[in-house]
């Protein structure tokens, strides 16, 4: 199969498979967002968190040297 003939059927392929696919309402899409952002958020910080301590540690048995 030449290269224009497979770059065609690959994007006559994925043309027909986004037709099957089941889109997210509006209201579905803001809550999966909002909850996404929280997480990320929560994340962020618990890992701030965790950065400063380990730094902390850090710094302490650098004290020893």
């Amino acid at each position: 199969m030449n290269p224009v003939a497979s770059t065609t059927a690959y994007i006559q392929g994925a043309i027909a498979e986004l037709r099957h696919v089941r889109w997210p309402t509006r209201h579905q899409a803001v809550r999966l967002s909002i909850i996404t952002i929280i997480f990320t958020f929560a994340s962020s910080i618990a890992y701030g968190i965790v950065d400063y301590i380990l730094g902390r540690g850090v710094s302490f048995l650098l004290l020893f040297t």
